[in-house]
């Protein structure tokens, strides 16, 4: 039987074919997403973290900051014992799961309206009094075999907790882009979103023009959505250790449950 060694060699030796593997796996995620905001059913999609039992309690009150001040795709989410199975992740001993909508279900949702989303890149975005300002650092989907906001929080890049006490800091965002005649149709189905809990694109963009300093291609409308980690974020800043699955897997919307009955 392969060895945890024999695994990881195994995930290092291939990471050159991995290249693009994160687009990939958002891409796949957008198409596999069902939910129907209207309808407040279907399969979304996630990303999961592995947290110590004994500082879930402590992680818990530090997030709650965070989605108070609405740093997060939705307050919607979902907890998991020892065994519990969150999307394709297996809950190990003495942990437990907590999973945070990803902003793949954005993208799903706009796919089934008939909106192409392009996936730009992943960053580390800095807002000033709570609103989007320009992206300090920026990891390109098709140049990378990791996620980007795992990689942000484990470099420590990161200020989501202050950002959610002040309104200035450096949060996890993502650039996505879509065709110019699409915007009426997106600002339509991200309230309808927001309806459902769904919160998470931040700014939209005018055609052709920048946006948070990112140049976009003419006849197109860039977007910036909130990343799905940020409430973990701030609980890494605060110490806790903390292992993330981004793009984890698919729940059923009816599965899950506001964060404020934790």
């Amino acid at each position: 039987m392969i060895t945890p060694r024999g695994r990881q060699e195994v995930k290092e030796a291939l990471a050159p074919q991995q290249l693009g593997l994160v687009r990939d796996k958002l891409e796949l995620l957008a198409y596999l997403t069902t939910f129907r905001p209207e309808k407040r059913s279907g399969q979304l999609a996630i990303n999961t973290s592995l947290i110590a039992k004994a500082d879930f309690k402590k992680a818990v009150a530090i997030m709650s900051d965070v989605f108070k001040a609405g740093i997060c795709v939705s307050d919607l989410v979902l907890t998991g014992a020892e065994g519990d199975k969150l999307g394709a992740v297996v809950v190990p001993a003495g942990k437990v799961g907590f999973a945070t909508v990803c902003g793949a279900t954005i993208n799903g949702v706009l796919l089934k309206a008939g909106v192409p989303t392009e996936f730009r890149f992943g960053g580390v975005l800095e807002i000033r009094d709570s609103r989007p300002r320009r992206f300090v650092a920026i990891t390109e989907y098709a140049g990378t075999s990791t996620d980007p906001s795992e990689q942000f929080i484990q470099a420590k890049m990161t200020s989501v907790g202050q950002a959610a006490r002040t309104g200035t800091g450096k949060i996890l965002g993502a650039f996505r882009t879509i065709p110019a005649p699409a915007r009426e149709v997106v600002e339509k189905k991200a309230a309808v979103m927001r309806e459902a809990g769904i919160k998470g694109l931040y700014a939209i963009g005018e055609t052709s023009e920048p946006l948070c300093q990112v140049p976009v291609a003419l006849n197109r409308v860039g977007l910036v959505q909130l990343g799905g980690l940020n409430p973990v974020a701030a609980a890494v800043e605060a110490g806790i250790e903390v292992e993330n699955v981004a793009e984890s897997g698919m729940v059923d919307f009816k599965s899950l449950r506001s964060f404020w009955e934790l």
